[in-house]
């Protein structure tokens, strides 16, 4: 029956091993003015678990309170943004990269967007003939490999000087060692999708020490490095798509002439 279930209940609740903390009654009235509905239904629980599991010997002026960190997060955490709120956040990101892009120096600007010709070049070529050329695959995957490289060890000559932000540590100069050695390693494939992937990885992951991992760049250079490897990516898979088509093209016409 209930009046049997009653002691039952008090002793679980006043022997299981709850993380209490004494709180005054002053931080109570603190709780309730300034928590959102969340934490009053936190403090309301609290209420009523205390007075079954508070030990005799606490001070009868403080009260109990249970530390739920469920109970204690704020309502406004869990909101969902609506899309005139991700819209304005989106369109105010992008101007400030555009306002940066701007106030980059102009030869860093101009010579990373010229050396963007040899990427974009090469699929364009292929789209616009309509034939894929290994031998300009080849090429673009070993622009490709350079290109990493020069991104590894432009870290290097960040940290050394004396002044630099960046120091000469473990962290800088090991990790710009690493897309290098993935560029190598694209090279040594005989097949050049192989080759390309391998490319991919290696442009992410510098991407992800310069702007994450290895930080003291200045602003614009990592919107310029974003930019930069957006389009070399964008340009291998092109490049990858158009040798499918084309083998697909090539295995098609074969069935023909065997049939």
């Amino acid at each position: 029956t209930m009046r049997q279930m009653f002691p039952l209940v008090r002793q679980y609740c006043f022997y299981t091993p709850f993380k209490l903390q004494k709180v005054t009654s002053s931080r109570l009235l603190l709780y309730g003015k300034n928590k959102t509905t969340w934490s009053s239904l936190g403090l309301r629980l609290q209420r009523d678990v205390c007075p079954l599991s508070r030990p005799p010997s606490l001070n009868p002026a403080s009260a109990c309170a249970i530390k739920l960190q469920a109970f204690h997060t704020s309502l406004p955490f869990f909101k969902k943004k609506t899309p005139k709120e991700s819209e304005a956040q989106d369109s105010g990101i992008l101007k400030r990269s555009m306002k940066l892009l701007k106030d980059s120096p102009k030869p860093a600007l101009y010579l990373s967007l010229v050396g963007l010709i040899p990427f974009v070049s090469v699929p364009l070529t292929m789209a616009i003939q309509g034939t894929y050329y290994p031998e300009l695959a080849f090429a673009q995957v070993t622009y490709g490999a350079v290109t990493v490289s020069f991104l590894g060890g432009m870290r290097w000559g960040f940290a050394l000087p004396e002044n630099s932000p960046a120091k000469p540590d473990w962290m800088n100069l090991a990790n710009s060692t690493i897309p290098p050695l993935l560029a190598w390693q694209a090279l040594l494939f005989k097949d050049l999708t192989n080759g390309a992937i391998m490319l991919v990885m290696a442009l992410g992951v510098a991407l992800h020490y310069d702007v994450s991992l290895l930080p003291t760049y200045p602003g614009w250079f990592k919107v310029l490095r974003v930019v930069g490897t957006v389009v070399m990516v964008l340009s291998l898979i092109a490049t990858l798509l158009l040798k499918v088509v084309s083998e697909e093209q090539l295995s098609t016409s074969r069935n023909k002439q065997q049939s």
